[in-house]
């Protein structure tokens, strides 16, 4: 019998305690400064309960994470099979049936130039395969982005991120990565002409503050990358498996890309795992000799339990037709949430496609001194006047959609019921009234919030 008592260390009398000591204490301060600071008991589907038997909404899915919900059986169950069966896992000078078996499921899922998947731990890491398989297969040294975008916070990955929060405090990056910003197809072609970018990596939508392309724009990027010989390239990490009522977010516009990332629910939430696809002659350009047969790879990927969760992701997916609950529950959250455009003068924007999804804010046409005193003490604060009563008043988890920005972000789990997603429109609602008014104690919540200058973590 093992020595390890879980259930004993996860009741331990002060996680946070610990956590602040040895491993992060400013994540401390700012779960304490919003009230964040639960000890959370059990999550299940879409739901989380704190150690009090409280339940919570989660339209937050960890960053997208728990497309199936959290603690799917389905997967669970797949995963104790592989533990039972012992096998041999990772040998390393080897190979088994079971990466082979979800390297079939993923690439029947995508478009038939697509012929080859390399197996990595996560997103960030799927970037940097797809950027250096991209550079190999065509002997480019550059790699073009959009502004805004977030691809991952490892180097390579970070150093395509257009979001200056994450990338300022490590100094110089990677030569030869620019970007560009989402629209302007004329600057994009400007830097493609020069027919030494490798590849475009591009979000169909992207992550930070779901922003969604006018639809003619994705369809001539790729053209564009065509045209002028560079890989176009589509990071599915948080789009892809049925979030946006489609298997993959490219299929909204008809797309066939060159390389598609994936990662954050391949597994279910249970093992880190993610993958890379890509078109057979771009790997064979790249691993084109024995010599070279193992220019990429790492220690843990492909392993025995991602490969298994991985293959019953997809069979949960297609059984209980989650991809297009994820559709015509999307379609409910909108109907349910876009009046609020017109129901509030500081709602801006409600948008997103399947069941990723947003609302923004922005100070009334009117004006009002309270909204810029507000953002002068931190910008973007107003979204955590909504995301901290939701939380604390409603039990509904949400996040706040990127740095400095007034937009509120949600990703629920693909498993969330019609009531669920009601449940979560009265309850913004109900916050929203409160807020717009941005009463005093609003206001010194806010100031608060400002004083202690809260990072940003948001992917």
């Amino acid at each position: 019998m093992t020595s390890v008592r879980l259930a004993d260390l996860l009741t331990r009398s002060d996680p946070f305690e610990s956590y602040a000591r040895t491993v992060n204490p400013q994540f401390v301060r700012v779960l304490r400064t919003i009230g964040f600071d639960r000890r959370w008991a059990r999550g299940e589907g879409a739901y989380l309960w704190d150690d009090t038997g409280a339940r919570y909404l989660d339209f937050f899915g960890g960053y997208g994470m728990f497309n199936l919900g959290r603690n799917n059986h389905a997967v669970r169950d797949v995963l104790l099979e592989a533990l039972q069966l012992e096998t041999p896992g990772s040998v390393q000078m080897g190979v088994n049936a079971l990466s082979g078996a979800l390297a079939d499921e993923i690439l029947k899922r995508l478009p038939k130039r697509l012929g080859k998947v390399l197996f990595t731990n996560s997103g960030t890491e799927a970037v940097e395969a797809a950027i250096k398989m991209a550079r190999g297969a065509t002997k480019r040294p550059r790699v073009l982005a959009l502004d805004h975008a977030f691809h991952g916070l490892t180097l390579g990955a970070l150093s395509i991120n257009g979001c200056g929060e994450f990338t300022a405090p490590f100094g110089t990056l990677m030569p030869g990565f620019d970007r560009v910003a989402m629209g302007d197809l004329v600057a994009l072609e400007h830097e493609l002409a020069r027919e030494d970018v490798a590849a475009f990596v591009v979000e169909p939508i992207q992550g930070k503050g779901v922003n969604i392309p006018d639809d003619d724009y994705l369809p001539a990027a790729q053209a564009l990358c065509r045209r002028y010989g560079t890989l176009f390239c589509c990071d599915e990490v948080q789009t892809g498996l049925g979030r946006t009522g489609t298997m993959f977010a490219f299929e909204h516009w008809g797309l066939e890309p060159d390389m598609v990332t994936i990662a954050k629910s391949l597994s279910g939430g249970y093992i880190p795992s993610g993958a890379l696809a890509l078109r057979s002659q771009d790997l064979l350009t790249v691993f084109d000799s024995m010599e070279h047969a193992v220019l990429h790879g790492s220690t843990f990927a492909p392993n025995d339990l991602a490969m298994a969760a991985g293959l019953a992701t997809f069979a949960e997916l297609d059984e209980r037709a989650l991809v297009e609950r994820s559709r015509v529950l999307g379609e409910r959250l909108q109907a349910a949430t876009r009046p609020l455009v017109d129901r509030y003068d500081i709602v801006h924007d409600v948008r997103g496609k399947g069941l990723m999804w947003a609302i923004e804010f922005a100070e009334p046409e009117g004006g009002s001194r309270a909204w810029r005193a507000l953002e002068r003490a931190q910008a973007g604060i107003f979204a955590q006047l909504v995301v901290v009563p939701l939380f604390a008043e409603h039990r509904v988890i949400t996040q706040v959609a990127g740095h400095k920005v007034n937009i509120v972000k949600a990703l629920p789990p693909l498993v969330l019921s019609e009531q669920d997603v009601d449940e979560f429109a009265v309850a913004l609602d109900t916050v929203l009234a409160s807020a717009e008014n941005i009463p005093r104690a609003a206001a010194r919540f806010a100031l608060r919030l400002g004083a202690s200058a809260l990072p940003a973590r948001f992917n």
